[in-house]
């Protein structure tokens, strides 16, 4: 942090608790001329308030709250570059991939430092890691019938993929609905393991060798392979040009899993399907990234969540 912000933090801040000191001290002074305990000189359908001051405990847990602040501010971190009288940090806070985490959690261990987040996770796997263990070594299609693997898969799902995939599986504008049973690499119990061990880099490439015309006729030639109402005139002319994406695609357009090149025939689309979608895919291209989980959740927990995927699909 630079001295300027560093020193616009301790000022602000402390600037903030002085005037809690000030607000507190002018709410207990008697500004109403009216000794305390006598009635005040209005009343509103026959009550009349009388001049009681803020009850006392009230006041001391704010002047200790205030104390607290002060004296929390001078032992730890909180004003700008200062890092407190005892000089403590947060383990991890300048971590920034899984691999300086890991080297952090082994540094703090070989120094004999207690970290609260790496001491759960050891407690967790300890209780945990027995039964993803055992779960792990049952097949994939029998755990997407087994409604307690069910249940721990999906709790899993919700809290490393419901982000991009949503929390009912159903995805979004570039990412997958994993419960229609299309699949871009495949949807076997393997294929779904594979993906979430290794992750998947799905690249469509910018057609910039055509012209917007050209485009245009290609885009409508790629919605006509789904049966799609398109200009008859402009599909004929597209057709010649979608040899560039046969390659990927196929001719007939069916796509290939082994590829991530998507079926174009079904009207499943994965960035949307109108025209002026597909145009702008086939104009800037795509960039689709699936990440790799082996190494954050470990194989056991990843057969778990592989067999709630590949249930969802055969619902």
């Amino acid at each position: 942090m630079s001295s300027f912000w560093s020193a616009w933090i301790i000022v602000l801040t402390l600037a903030f608790l002085v005037f809690i000191i000030w607000l507190l001290r002018w709410n207990m002074t008697n500004y109403t001329g009216i000794k305390e305990g006598e009635l005040m000189d209005h009343e509103f359908d026959g009550i009349v308030e009388i001049n009681n001051p803020m009850p006392k405990w009230w006041t001391i847990l704010f002047w200790i709250t205030i104390v607290w602040g002060f004296l929390y501010l001078a032992l730890y971190p909180g004003l700008g570059n200062f890092t407190g009288l005892l000089g403590w940090s947060s383990s991890n806070q300048d971590v920034r991939s899984l691999e300086q985490s890991k080297e952090a959690t082994e540094a703090a261990r070989e120094a004999g430092l207690i970290v609260e987040y790496d001491r759960q996770m050891d407690q967790a796997e300890e209780k945990f890691g027995p039964v993803f263990a055992a779960l792990s070594e049952r097949p994939i299609e029998e755990l997407a019938q087994d409604p307690e693997a069910v249940k721990i898969g999906q709790r899993l799902f919700i809290q490393n993929c419901a982000q991009c995939h949503g929390s009912n599986a159903m995805g979004g504008k570039g990412f997958p609905n994993l419960t229609d049973d299309d699949w871009l690499y495949g949807g076997s119990p393997e294929a779904i393991k594979h993906s979430l061990m290794e992750g998947r880099n799905g690249v469509m490439p910018a057609q910039t060798q055509f012209n917007d015309q050209q485009i245009t006729e290609l885009a409508h030639y790629v919605m006509s392979l789904s049966g799609r109402k398109v200009d008859p005139e402009l599909a004929k002319a597209g057709e010649s040009n979608f040899a560039a994406c046969a390659a990927c695609h196929g001719p007939n357009g069916k796509g290939n899993q082994a590829l991530g090149a998507p079926n174009l025939t079904d009207n499943v689309w994965l960035y949307g399907g109108s025209q002026d979608a597909i145009e702008e895919t086939l104009r800037n291209g795509r960039n689709g990234v699936m990440p790799a989980w082996k190494d954050i959740l470990g194989e056991d927990k990843i057969h778990v969540i592989s067999s709630y995927v590949y249930g969802l699909s055969q619902d």
